[in-house]
């Protein structure tokens, strides 16, 4: 018998299950719970709702002085971690 899958295991596979590259047994302990744990199951509907709204969505341009914040934001973050 297999074990139960956690809700972090869950979380683990998350993007895998929503891009179907996970093998059949595997999609399958998903799916089982899913249908036994109502917070996963919000959280797999509404990611899955979330990312078939922004396919249907042109890109949208960041501004240049967004872009440039975000970027020292991030390797400020980086550098950090390396510390």
């Amino acid at each position: 018998m297999t074990p139960l899958l956690t809700c972090k295991d869950f979380l683990k596979d998350l993007n895998d299950y929503l891009d179907e590259s996970l093998g059949a047994e595997l999609r399958a302990r998903i799916e089982q719970h899913i249908t036994e744990c109502p917070n996963c199951w919000v959280i797999a509907d509404t990611t899955r709702r979330t990312i078939q709204i922004y396919k249907g969505m042109d890109p949208y341009p960041i501004p240049s002085d967004v872009e440039s914040r975000l970027m020292q934001a991030l390797e400020k973050k980086m550098a950090a971690k390396q510390r």
